[in-house]
């Protein structure tokens, strides 16, 4: 199911009358497994009616790549093409095969060219600049190693400075959910977004006629079920060895978030553990948090960090799936039970609070806030912890809000606690002692607010958000 994309294929349909800096074009595209890369490439390309040529390295000897990617380039099975000892052989006969046509070429997955063969992005290096660039095609290369692909823009690489286009592909927006499962409510929905996020991969795997219930026992928990392995297929697809990187994972996934946490989570010494966790971040399974209250320039060297994982599925997966699934006499009914007990916390703490931050950075976009926010995020220290916070550090203003994924009203004593208690604490975690400072305050509700919440609201100026308008406002 192809949904959304409309500014990425703006951008890739802009390739096909750019003339700077040359007609010819070289673009990367990159992003995680399942975010549907491959198929808006092929969609786009197939949209255009230029005549296209498609390849994807597989894992195997370079001769062997290089006679699967002639074949293609020749419209012939693998056996009819000829061998070739070098990348550089290959490129020098497919020039010529160009002419005067406009052609796109799709590269796809060719961080697995360049291990089988370092020689490959070198060798296409010089082919862009003696005979490409000044031919009429457009060279997309795809890749699903973030990491490794954003070095092929770095200094260093064979292919910098070469590149006239990028494109970093990201999940889709919760607001497309309603596509995949049509006739969910919207708390279902944001369930679902804890659960899987915006990848259209596993939004395809869920049964929209089932509700979420039977799609944990009968989707996420069976052994059947594409989920059941695919935590192990991103962890090896990214490492020769994912055991310790999982244990890190799995730590994370059950409530550890600082140093110390992690290393007796995982079992691993605290001299050992920072080389993992660089790794981790490198391949964007997680990320490391500071408060958004931390000014930028006390950043780098502050101890506040605490590591979140943040792919949902894998959040979900850890927290939920991967303690019990090794267990002798796994059922998934049980399962079902033990996830519904907590999801609804984990749901308030994950998908709700990520949506109300989107919601705050969209209002200040939109003017809707009394001031232009710079950043969102969240606050923690000794002290206390606040949800959401938007802040302006040059204007010395800022917005604070609670989110409750209670099923309950939201009680006036909550807004009560933010505006006497929660508010001036965090104000005193400020650098300044939060001397002169604007403060606004916010709530988020998923079952609305009690009267005298209202009352109270309306006395401080304070933004009301319920779970039905934060759901149109991010569509």
């Amino acid at each position: 199911m192809f949904v959304d994309r409309e500014s990425e294929l703006e951008f890739l349909n802009s390739l096909l009358t750019r003339t700077r800096p040359s007609v010819a074009q070289l673009v990367l595209l990159y992003g995680r497994r399942r975010v549907g890369k491959t198929v808006l490439a092929r969609q786009w390309a197939e949209s255009t009616g230029v005549s296209t040529i498609y390849w994807a390295a597989e894992r195997e000897p370079a001769g062997i790549q290089r006679r699967k990617l002639f074949a293609k380039m020749l419209g012939v099975t693998m056996t009819q093409a000829p061998t070739f000892e070098a990348w550089a052989d290959l490129w020098s006969a497919f020039a010529p095969l160009l002419g005067d046509q406009k052609k796109i070429l799709i590269l796809d997955e060719v961080t697995h060219a360049a291990e089988s063969d370092p020689a490959f992005l070198s060798a296409l290096q010089h082919a862009w600049d003696q005979q490409l660039k000044n031919s009429h095609a457009i060279v997309l290369l795809s890749g699903s190693h973030v990491h490794t692909m954003e070095t092929l823009l770095a200094q260093g690489s064979p292919l910098f400075g070469r590149f006239t286009g990028q494109l970093h592909l990201e999940p889709l927006e919760f607001k497309t959910l309603r596509l995949f499962v049509t006739k969910w409510a919207v708390a279902e929905r944001v369930a679902l977004y804890a659960i899987v996020g915006g990848v259209p991969a596993y939004l395809e795997w869920i049964n929209p006629k089932a509700s979420l219930t039977e799609n944990l026992r009968e989707v996420f928990l069976s052994k059947k079920s594409p989920f059941a392995g695919e935590p192990d297929t991103l962890l090896h697809d990214a490492l020769s060895e994912p055991r310790m990187h999982r244990g890190i994972l799995q730590a994370i996934g059950m409530g550890a978030h600082t140093l110390d946490e992690i290393a007796k989570g995982a079992l691993i010494g605290k001299t050992h553990l920072p080389a993992y966790l660089m790794r981790l971040q490198e391949l964007r399974f997680i990320e490391r948090r500071l408060p958004v209250t931390v000014p930028p320039t006390k950043r780098l060297k502050s101890r506040q960090g605490r590591y979140h994982l943040t792919d949902s599925f894998l959040r979900f997966y850890f927290r939920f799936i991967a303690p019990d699934r090794a267990e002798v006499g796994f059922e998934p009914d049980a399962a079902v039970s033990a996830i519904q007990e907590h999801l609804r916390a984990f749901v308030g703490a994950t998908a709700f609070e990520e949506l109300c931050r989107l919601w705050v950075r969209r209002a200040s976009t939109t003017k809707r806030l009394p001031f232009q926010i710079q950043d969102v995020g969240s606050h923690w220290s000794r002290h206390v912890q606040v949800d959401v916070v938007g802040i302006n550090w040059s204007k010395k203003e800022l917005v604070a809000g609670e989110c409750k994924w209670g099923t309950d009203a939201v009680a006036r004593d909550v807004l009560q606690d933010l505006l006497e208690t929660k508010l001036p604490r965090m104000l005193e975690d400020l650098p300044d002692g939060g001397e002169g400072w604007k403060t606004h305050s916010a709530l988020f509700s998923r079952a609305g607010f009690t009267p005298a919440t209202r009352e109270l609201a309306k006395a401080n100026q304070t933004i009301l958000v319920e779970l039905t308008q934060l759901d149109r406002d991010l569509g």
